[in-house]
C-alpha cells in the first residue's frame, strides 16, 4: 500500500479515541509493573554454596559502571525519545501509540520474565564471596558446608540473583524494540543496497551490547547471565515488535497494523456512501415512464406531470443542501 495519509491523526484529534480501544493493554502494564514490583521484594533460592565452589565467586566486589537508575533511561527514555521525534514528524498518533505501547510491553514483559527466574534460580554472582563475607573470613556450616554469611542481608540477598543479567534483559527489550523500530522508519530492507541503513539500526543493539559487556566487567555477572538476558531482551521485542507493526521488510512495514485498518476502514466507509447515495438518486426518465390513463386524461396528466417535476426539484435541492454542507 502506498503512503497515504488521509489528514493528520494528532494526540488532539484521535488521542483519546486510541487510548479507549487499547484501555485493557495499559491496565495490563499496570498489573505486570506489580508484579514485577513484588518479585523485586520477596527473598529470592538460596542455592547452596560449598566451601569448594568459592574459587570461582573471588571476584572483587565493584561499583556498577552502568548504575541501576541508568537502565530505565536507556532501555525506555531513549527509545521514548526517537518514538516522539518521529510523531512530530509524520503526526500520527496510531504510530505513536503503538510505539509506546509496545515498547513498554516488551520492558515490562522482560522484567517480570527476568525477575521471576532470578528468584527462582538464585545462582550467586561472581563477587558472591564478599558478599556473603566482607571480613574475608568464610565460615562454613560443619555438617553441610554450605556458606553461613555474615555479611549485610540487602547485599547478601542481591548476590543471588546473577541469573540471568537484568541490566542486559532490559536494554535488549528496550533497544531491540527501537531497532526494529529504526529499520521500518528507514525502510533498511527495501533492497535498494542502502548499507548505510543498517547502520542506524546495529547502534541501539550495539549499545545493548556494550551494557552487556560491562556487568561482565564489573563480575556482577557470569557471561552466561548476559547471554540468556539479551536472549529474553531481544525476543520478547521482536514479539511485541510484531505486535503491532508489519515486519521492516513488508511493503507496509513504516507504518502500523492499526494505520491501515484505519485507511481501509475510511475507505470502506465512503464506498459504503457512494453506492447509498447511487441507489437513492432517481432519474427522470423512469418517473415518466409510468402512465395511468384517467377520465379525464388531460387535467390528471398535467397534474401528475406537476407533481412529478415538484418532486423531482425537492430532491435536486435536497442534494444541494447537502453537498453545501460538506463543504
Amino acid at each position: 500500500m502506498p503512503e497515504v495519509q488521509l489528514g493528520c491523526h494528532t494526540v488532539r484529534s484521535h488521542g483519546v479515541k486510541v487510548v479507549r480501544i487499547h484501555m485493557h493493554d495499559w491496565l495490563i502494564l499496570l498489573v505486570l509493573a506489580g508484579i514485577d514490583l513484588g518479585l523485586n521484594l520477596i527473598e529470592p533460592f538460596h542455592r547452596f554454596v560449598g566451601e569448594d565452589m568459592m574459587t570461582d565467586l573471588k571476584y572483587p566486589l565493584k561499583d556498577n559502571t552502568v548504575p541501576f537508575w541508568a537502565v530505565p533511561i536507556i532501555a525506555v527514555l531513549l527509545p521514548l525519545a526517537v518514538i516522539l521525534v518521529y510523531y512530530f514528524i509524520r503526526k500520527d498518533v496510531y504510530d505513536l501509540h503503538h510505539a509506546i505501547l509496545g515498547l513498554l510491553f516488551s520492558v515490562f514483559i522482560t522484567a517480570v520474565l527476568t525477575d521471576a527466574i532470578k528468584d527462582g534460580v538464585g545462582r550467586p554472582r561472581p563477587d558472591f564471596f564478599w558478599r556473603c563475607f566482607p571480613d574475608g573470613k568464610g565460615g562454613f556450616d560443619p555438617t553441610t558446608k554450605d556458606v553461613i554469611c555474615t555479611g549485610i542481608k540487602s547485599v547478601i540477598k542481591e548476590g543471588h540473583k546473577s541469573f540471568p543479567s537484568g541490566h542486559t534483559s532490559w536494554s535488549f527489550a528496550g533497544l531491540g524494540f527501537l531497532a526494529w523500530y529504526l529499520s521500518g522508519k528507514v525502510r533498511v530492507f527495501d533492497r535498494r543496497g542502502h548499507v548505510a541503513k543498517l547502520c542506524i539500526v546495529i547502534l541501539p543493539l550495539l549499545t545493548a551490547a556494550l551494557v552487556a559487556v560491562s556487568r561482565v566487567d564489573d563480575y556482577w555477572h557470569h557471561w552466561q547471565d548476559v547471554f540468556a538476558g539479551g536472549l529474553i531482551g531481544i525476543t520478547i521485542a521482536s514479539f511485541c515488535y510484531l505486535q503491532f507493526f508489519p515486519p521492516p521488510y513488508d511493503t507496509d512495514g513504516w507504518g502500523p497494523h492499526a494505520y491501515f485498518q484505519m485507511l481501509a476502514e475510511s475507505q470502506n466507509r465512503e464506498e459504503s456512501s457512494t453506492n447509498n447515495a447511487n441507489n437513492l438518486s432517481v432519474l427522470p426518465t423512469e418517473l415518466t415512464s409510468v402512465y395511468v390513463e384517467p377520465q379525464n386524461g388531460d387535467e390528471l396528466s398535467r397534474g401528475n406531470s406537476g407533481d412529478r417535476n415538484a418532486m423531482l426539484n425537492g430532491s435536486e435541492n435536497g442534494r444541494r443542501h447537502q453537498s453545501v454542507g460538506c463543504l
